[in-house]
């Protein structure tokens, strides 16, 4: 069991560290055009975002494997929703939403949750 606990955490921390990357990625990519010019810096940045939320991505794969986790519907469902969590967090909007926008919010998610798992069985 303690073993399981480790790949749990390792699993867990990588995910939050792609989805957070990824975030960043989306969030500048929002921005590199301003005024219809190219932001190159900013284009960096989101390339970077992207960059090592894959590479951290692929690492992450290889726990959920080890943890049971190889379907890659919900591979990608936890992905995604750490991911739209941080892009939500970086953008500082998510908090001024009303209550019942945030957890509309979480009721998407967990009904795509409910689909994958339904569908998988």
């Amino acid at each position: 069991m303690h073993e399981q606990w480790r790949l749990t955490i390792v699993a867990v921390s990588l995910i939050i560290v792609s989805g957070a990357c990824d975030a960043m990625g989306f969030t500048y990519a929002a921005k590199i055009w301003q005024d219809n010019h190219l932001q190159w810096k900013t284009l960096l940045h989101s390339a970077c975002g992207f960059a090592s939320g894959i590479a951290l991505y692929w690492f992450t794969i290889r726990y959920f494997g080890e943890l049971g986790v190889v379907s890659p519907e919900l591979q990608t469902l936890i992905w995604f929703g750490t991911t739209l969590v941080g892009v939500a967090m970086l953008s500082g909007r998510f908090l001024y939403w009303r209550s019942l926008d945030q957890g509309v919010a979480l009721l998407v998610l967990v009904g795509i949750a409910w689909l994958l798992v339904r569908v998988e069985n």
